[in-house]
């Protein structure tokens, strides 16, 4: 794929007897954010490490640009801003030295860097904490300002290739859409952009293609519409258990609608309904949540979440391939 800025194929990196990385293929274009899902231990941190070259793959390639990085990985390093997973070293710093410093180091005027500073803690509502020094131990500067503080780092300059791990950890509510807002805005620039996240629900908001990692491989790949597939057409019937953790839904045959796919995940059971059926599931609903089967429900749209559950739970023994317990959420 010429026009990719990056070009995974065949990526496959074992730990003994672990294969963390199996086969993964991927790629993304200048422009385009590509937002990499999977549940802990999927091999999501073990891909980027070896895309910067922190790892050497035990198979297959990577293309960054011209530049073939599993055999090059320092010049490879040139035309990639990472934002790590852990929090950036920046005690002894403030947020606007700690850019900054990431400024010059990528190239940018004393000038230049300055005004980068300034810019970026407009965007992501930095000003308050902008001079105030990060102390040992986590002190001078919460979490979420550290990793706001990290970003701001990674994408002070801009680079052809800028990757993302779980760049909204420890962020509140407010502040994880202002940096949403702006990874999008870095594809919007030209960039190509992979962002490393367990989030679906705010991901699908901005990225323009999702990759899905399971156990080390990839399961699912395409736009979160494809992913969604037909299931535009059905609904999703969200049942809150009591702290007991009964399920009503256990049978299936005591469920008076067609479920096209179940999934419990914590208290939490998903059933994927025929939006004809729609009545009939909110009557039985009703009927279990005043009857003190369940806590509560909800009927909407099928999301992203849902297909990213199914792909990446397992199937228990009910005799049905749509009936899956969820391993992680």
């Amino acid at each position: 794929m010429t026009d990719a800025i990056l070009h995974v194929a065949g990526l496959t990196r074992r730990f003994g007897s672990v294969l963390a990385n199996d086969d993964v293929s991927l790629h993304v274009r200048p422009g385009d954010v590509v937002g990499l899902l999977g549940h802990n231990g999927a091999g999501k941190t073990t891909l980027v490490s070896q895309l910067v070259g922190l790892l050497r793959p035990h198979a297959g390639t990577i293309q960054i640009g011209e530049t073939d990085a599993v055999a090059d990985p320092a010049a490879a390093r040139r035309h990639v801003a990472l934002q790590p997973q852990a929090q950036a070293p920046i005690d002894g710093l403030t947020p606007r030295q700690a850019i900054e410093l990431a400024s010059r180091i990528r190239g940018l005027t004393a000038r230049d860097s300055r005004a980068a500073a300034t810019r970026l803690a407009d965007e992501l509502d930095l000003g308050p904490w902008l001079d105030r020094r990060a102390l040992p131990e986590g002190g001078g500067l919460s979490g979420g300002i550290r990793r706001l503080t990290s970003f701001a780092m990674a994408v002070a300059a801009p680079m052809p290739l800028l990757v993302l791990d779980e760049p909204t950890n420890d962020i509140d509510a407010a502040r994880r859409r202002l940096l949403w807002d702006a990874v999008r805005r870095r594809g919007d620039e030209g960039s190509g952009v992979l962002v490393v996240t367990h989030n679906v629900a705010e991901a699908e908001r901005i990225v323009d293609d999702l990759v899905v990692l399971h156990h080390g491989r990839v399961v699912a790949a395409g736009s979160p519409a494809r992913l969604r597939g037909t299931q535009d057409n059905d609904l999703r019937l969200d049942l809150q258990l009591q702290p007991d953790g009964q399920d009503p839904t256990a049978q299936p045959q005591t469920v008076p609608v067609t479920v096209r796919r179940r999934v419990r995940a914590g208290r939490r059971v998903l059933l994927t309904v025929p939006t004809a059926q729609a009545a009939t599931a909110v009557t039985w609903a009703t009927t279990l949540r005043d009857q003190e089967h369940i806590d509560g429900f909800a009927l909407g749209p099928v999301t992203l979440e849902d297909t990213y559950l199914a792909l990446t739970t397992q199937p228990r023994d009910t005799g049905s391939e749509h009936i899956q317990e969820a391993s992680h959420v």
